[in-house]
């Protein structure tokens, strides 16, 4: 099967940075879009970045400027730059993938989530 892990979440003053990554993992043919969403206390679940295989990029207004989505597709890897960071972006942060993989000799598609990684901006 196929695995999405989350990394690099944590406490940061208002204004600091943090950088998270996704790391997908399993018998993988190629990984299209991955995406960053997060969801704060008592809210629902949104979307903050996206990018796709070629490299485009979109963005949720309150992540533009602020956050820049990127990824290594040798590693299998997305990751969210975040900076300039706003007590608001306090959330558990998301990843989800695109992925095709090979299951007993056939190609197969899924779009795993990861288990989360808590980000909470506090002075």
């Amino acid at each position: 099967q196929v695995q999405l892990v989350e990394s690099g979440g944590g406490l940061v003053q208002p204004g600091g940075s943090l950088r998270l990554s996704c790391a997908a993992s399993g018998n993988i043919f190629s990984v299209d879009a991955m995406a960053w969403y997060r969801q704060a206390p008592g809210k629902q679940r949104e979307f903050v970045a996206r990018i796709g295989y070629g490299g485009r990029t979109d963005y949720a207004d309150s992540a533009k400027g602020r956050f820049t989505v990127s990824r290594d597709s040798t590693k299998n890897t997305g990751y969210l730059q975040m900076n300039s960071l706003k007590p608001e972006d306090t959330a558990v942060y998301y990843c989800n993938a695109s992925v095709y993989y090979v299951d007993s000799g056939q190609y197969k598609y899924l779009e795993p989530w990861g288990q989360g990684t808590l980000v909470t901006v506090s002075s």
